[in-house]
């Protein structure tokens, strides 16, 4: 099966036609076209991402199943309840939103990402999203500790569609509470679903499964018109988890 190349501004081929498991590597739609701004939009927008190594083009993606992670279905473990209640309460520590995006990605790039080997997001990533993030789609949620950046993660938000791309820790826990902050702010946002893509041991013990990519697309087409909720996070969001948990 031949591989659509794209030429810059090309519209997307339809996820459905992403190869498949008879294929070498299923889920992969297309090679080429840019990493510019609009390009990134198109593509999430479409259920579709990029994922490539250095030397590589840039290689276009739409898995199926795709690994999701439901906000009503985050697996709040009691520990990390503890722990994001001893942090809530520690006035050494707080949660930020877009405190410093260029530092988290590339904090994000020098690191290993749960369930693979190495690191995909090569410097032609870094450069593409924090040019998404000046255009206002890609963000960051910070975890702050004595005044020094401890962990972290990055995504992407078109109204009501999020898209979780990397996350770091230099602290124990320190993505796992950024990751609970987004969700926190997701249900504060009524944002039902994060993506996250491909399947990890990790993420299905933070509660992600995996769902049909019509399905997931069918969801993004539907939040992604909505307003997004204000990008900001406020010490209350903490109360759906702490308060309201999902059981463990």
């Amino acid at each position: 099966m031949n591989l659509p190349w794209l030429q810059p501004g090309d519209p997307f081929p339809d996820p459905s036609r992403a190869w498949d498991d008879k294929q070498p590597a299923p889920g992969l739609l297309a090679a080429g076209g840019a990493l510019d701004v609009d390009s990134l939009q198109r593509a999430y927008a479409s259920g579709v991402f990029p994922w490539f190594s250095e030397g590589q083009p840039v290689l276009w993606w739409s898995t199926d199943p795709r690994m999701v992670l439901f906000t009503d279905e985050f697996k709040l473990h009691r520990s990390l309840r503890k722990t994001i209640a001893r942090f809530a309460a520690d006035p050494r520590c707080e949660i930020r939103f877009d405190g410093d995006f260029d530092a988290v990605i590339a904090a994000c790039a020098g690191s290993e990402r749960p369930g693979q080997s190495g690191t995909w997001i090569v410097p032609a990533m870094v450069s593409a999203y924090r040019a998404f993030h000046r255009a206002g789609h890609a963000h960051s949620v910070e975890t702050w500790i004595d005044g020094r950046l401890a962990g972290g993660l990055y995504c992407v938000v078109l109204g009501r569609a999020v898209f979780g791309e990397s996350m770091f820790t230099r602290v124990p826990d320190a993505s796992k509470i950024a990751l609970a902050a987004l969700v926190a702010w997701c249900r504060h946002a009524q944002v039902r679903m994060i993506d996250c893509q491909q399947n990890t041991r990790h993420l299905a013990s933070l509660g992600a499964r995996e769902i049909a990519r019509a399905q997931f697309v069918q969801q993004v087409a539907r939040e992604r018109h909505h307003e997004s909720a204000r990008w900001q996070f406020e010490p209350v969001y903490w109360n759906s988890l702490v308060l309201h948990p999902t059981p463990a």
